[in-house]
């Protein structure tokens, strides 16, 4: 065996950040000192290196000198940690109507996973997306007008359409907020979405964008414009986090880790 110095591209602030909760988590559930076999700050480090590099559990764990098993439950718990940071819903939105946000930007996302066991009523593969043609789980997102990934939804099926999960997790809400002076701009995927939910008019079908409206086809370029610094959100989260580009945990979980990498991501800057 050869051994060999690396570094951990991550904020130190951030593995101290994780450290904390860590350890305030062994406290509150009664963890006597030195019963652990990674103390909260190694801990950290071997969560961290499975959402920045993607690495297998089983190559964390060696390194970390503790078994697959012991690497999957520090994994576990470090990403429910995180993920219980995450803001709600309500908090969020009503901390962007206090800061003076003109508008936030709904979209969606598919983090891809492993093939696994499920079938819809017509016979098809439930985590299979037909549109984005893999396997993987539907994560509703909003962002700030200037990209800045803000909230994260539970994870649907990968063949739930986008407006069927933002129905579930986030329209309502959006609903109030919208009454209140704090609109939604989304894609063409949420057209029918309800009054304050700002999308595209589509074009009619076998015809040009010219067949709409001169003051129609403005609009949408003014929706577009405002929402593309929004597009980028998901891209960001995936790439800084790569264990977002795919998860090989079970897919029901995809929706904690998006919500730890958003926590991450909050500490990053």
């Amino acid at each position: 065996m050869v051994t060999y110095a690396a570094t951990l591209d991550v904020p130190r602030r951030i593995v101290e950040f994780l450290a904390r909760l860590l350890a305030t988590q062994r406290r509150r559930i009664g963890t006597p000192r030195g019963s652990r076999a990674l103390g909260p700050f190694r801990q950290a480090v071997l969560v961290l290196r499975w959402f920045r590099e993607r690495g297998c559990v089983h190559c964390l764990a060696r390194d970390a000198g503790v078994s697959q098993a012991t690497g999957y439950r520090y994994l576990h718990k470090g990403i429910n940690v995180l993920a219980d940071q995450a803001p709600g819903l309500h908090e969020i939105l009503k901390v962007c109507q206090e800061s003076g946000i003109t508008h936030v930007i709904l979209d969606g996302t598919l983090i891809e996973c492993d093939r696994v066991a499920g079938v819809r009523e017509n016979g098809n593969d439930l985590w299979f997306s037909q549109k984005h043609k893999a396997f993987g789980g539907n994560v509703q997102f909003l962002a700030a007008p200037d990209g800045t990934p803000l909230w994260v939804s539970e994870v649907e099926p990968g063949s739930t359409p986008d407006i069927t999960a933002a129905r579930i997790y986030v329209l309502p809400t959006l609903y109030r907020a919208a009454a209140e002076g704090l609109p939604t701009l989304a894609d063409k995927g949420y057209s029918g979405a309800g009054i304050g939910i700002h999308v595209p008019v589509r074009r009619p079908k076998v015809q040009t964008e010219q067949a709409l409206h001169a003051d129609t086809r403005t609009t949408n370029v003014l929706i577009r414009d405002l929402r593309a610094l929004g597009e980028r959100t998901a891209a960001e989260l995936k790439e800084r986090w790569r264990a977002l580009q795919r998860v090989t945990l079970s897919p029901s979980r995809i929706g904690d880790i998006a919500r730890a990498a958003l926590v991450l991501n909050g500490n990053w800057k």
